[in-house]
């Protein structure tokens, strides 16, 4: 196991730090508030090392990262290594007041990221507030070393970051979306890698490009760090053959296009199989909400072939499918499966012992009298799991809470079936179904558990896709499928065999999905919509895995820095 040493610095002032560097790899991040300018317009964000989007991880599986973050902004941070296991240490994985306190301005923190299975592309954002619109970046997960990569070498990578850009302060737009109580202002642009691409003149100069020779196959690691948006995603004239996702590897799955989650990470092999020319890759939502806003841009980039473009002719945009072609999207997903190899074997828990069946709205509350709402009818809008709307703590983390038994702080049951029984996917509903139960209620699992859950989503609200992600744990997708999940005949389609390793999935819009796994990592983890609207209005819990009997399944004691509240 190697250890690797980061510095990441948060504000405007870049700091210097002197440290014993006891690694083979050394790497400073600083964050720090920069102005950039995107569809000619110029404002303040927050940065990685100067950078937007911030600036990759390089490691091997099975190395621990040291990550020393220091915040010089005048915002609260925390950060996420999103897809990592952190194996007992739920003290480093970031979501605010569910296992730590923020880092407050001029304040710093320690965090130990410990990878264990993972391989291939997973990836770090902020978690506090919508400061990860900005605050985000790549982990390049590589074999161990001495091993090989499960397909052909590819010559080179590429990260390909999608994002969405607004023109004002996104922390003015998380404000005025929480005082609203209706839904944000959408993003005036996508983004690949930084830029919305060569279809807005602004932004044309700056346009992301690929280049390549003919017959070099390239690896990119596609991450959907978007806020609130599931993405279509392309390249003209050109396949595309998945070979991971979250993590993990898959057999091989050459499509058109791909769809990509908020959360998600996918690994794709592109294989230039032209003498030139130059080609568009592309990026546009996927929204299936009836009535709800969504930033409905394309973003682009190029890939030009080293032998030049027709200068007489522009780059040819891929066949998108539309934006509401949830067959396109369900085919797609439905269609991943695991490595399952010697090399990268799975074992899929059978015989659960906790199950779990949750269901996935869109809710309201009723409007305070001295205010104005723009929820629905004048409502404020909120989101459940089991018509429990999570309230985060304010004064103590749940980790804490729990590690030191300090009560008050959390509720236990969370419900293992929704309280309310209806038709889930009906076109209507009752009204008196709406109202949610604000609530900081979690779930507690004993270790070694094997845990299946069936997360359903409903009409309430608003029907919609839903990326369920969760910390801690990768899962296995066993099921997915439309309309009401029937205990009696759907479980007959479970796929046991070669189920796609995941750590978010997306709930088909009046849908459901399955995932199993076991509950070895003992700790705090959240689990949460990754839209970052519905987590906000309360789509999220937690899950507490007790410890196990052995020293080496218990959580491990808490770092010195922690930060306090």
């Amino acid at each position: 196991m190697k250890q690797i040493i980061f510095l990441l610095y948060i504000g405007l002032v870049l700091i210097q730090a002197s440290y014993q560097c006891y690694s083979l790899s050394h790497y400073t991040f600083v964050v720090k508030e920069a102005r950039y300018t995107r569809l000619c317009h110029t404002k303040s964000i927050l940065t990685v090392n100067g950078h937007f989007p911030g600036p990759p991880i390089y490691a091997h599986k099975g190395d621990t990262i040291i990550v020393k973050v220091i915040n010089n902004s005048k915002h609260n941070i925390t950060m996420h290594w999103h897809g990592v296991k952190q194996p007992r240490n739920p003290w480093s994985d970031g979501p605010e007041y569910i296992t730590q306190c923020p880092i407050q301005p001029g304040s710093m923190f320690r965090q130990s990221v410990i990878l264990s299975d993972e391989e291939g592309t997973v990836w770090w954002h902020a978690h506090s507030e919508w400061a990860r619109a900005t605050v985000h970046g790549p982990i390049i997960v590589y074999p161990k070393y001495g091993a090989s990569y499960p397909f052909p070498k590819p010559d080179f990578e590429v990260p390909i970051i999608l994002g969405e850009w607004w023109k004002s302060d996104v922390y003015e737009v998380y404000r005025e979306f929480i005082a609203s109580g209706g839904d944000p202002n959408v993003s005036d642009a996508l983004t690949i890698n930084g830029q919305p691409g060569a279809l807005f003149n602004c932004s044309k100069p700056g346009t992301f490009k690929i280049f390549v020779d003919q017959g070099q196959r390239v690896l990119l690691r596609i991450i959907n760090s978007a806020m609130n948006i599931i993405m279509f995603f392309a390249v003209s004239n050109h396949c595309l053959t998945v070979v991971g996702t979250d993590g993990s590897y898959t057999k091989p799955l050459t499509s058109d296009y791909i769809l990509i989650s908020p959360g998600q990470t996918m690994d794709a092999i592109l294989t230039a199989n032209h003498n030139s020319g130059c080609y568009y890759m592309a990026a546009r939502a996927y929204s299936t909400a009836s009535a709800v806003p969504f930033d409905n841009t394309t973003t682009t980039a190029i890939l030009q072939y080293n032998k030049g473009c027709n200068s007489h002719s522009s780059p040819k945009l891929p066949n998108l499918p539309y934006y509401n072609d949830t067959n396109a999207a369900y085919s797609f997903t439905s269609s991943l499966r695991s490595l399952a190899s010697k090399e990268h074997p799975i074992d899929v828990p059978r015989n659960p012992t906790q199950r779990i069946f949750s269901t996935l709205s869109i809710n309201t509350l009723p409007c305070p009298g001295n205010r104005a709402c723009e929820g629905v009818n004048g409502t404020i809008l909120r989101a459940s799991m089991n018509n429990m709307s999570f309230v985060l703590p304010s004064t103590i983390d749940v980790l804490e809470a729990y590690y030191y038994n300090i009560k008050g702080v959390y509720l236990e049951h969370f419900p293992k079936f929704p309280p309310l029984v209806f038709n889930y996917t009906a076109e209507y509903q009752n009204l008196l179904l709406l109202t949610p139960n604000l609530t900081t209620r979690v779930k507690v699992i004993p270790y070694g558990s094997i845990v299946e859950m069936i997360m359903q989503g409903t009409s309430l609200g608003a029907a919609i896709d839903h990326p369920m992600h969760l910390h801690g744990y990768s899962f296995y997708v066993i099921g997915s499928g439309f309309g009401n999940f029937d205990k009696h005949t759907d479980p007959d389609n479970y796929n046991l065999l070669d189920p796609p390793i995941q750590n978010t999935v997306v709930v088909p819009i009046n849908g459901w999905t399955t995932i199993r796994f076991v509950a070895n990592n003992p700790g705090v983890w959240y689990m949460h919509c990754h839209l970052d609207r519905h987590q906000t209005w309360g789509m999220m819990t937690a899950f507490i895995v007790l410890d196990g009997s052995d020293q080496e399944a218990q959580v491990l004691p808490p770092p010195p820095d922690m930060p306090p509240c």
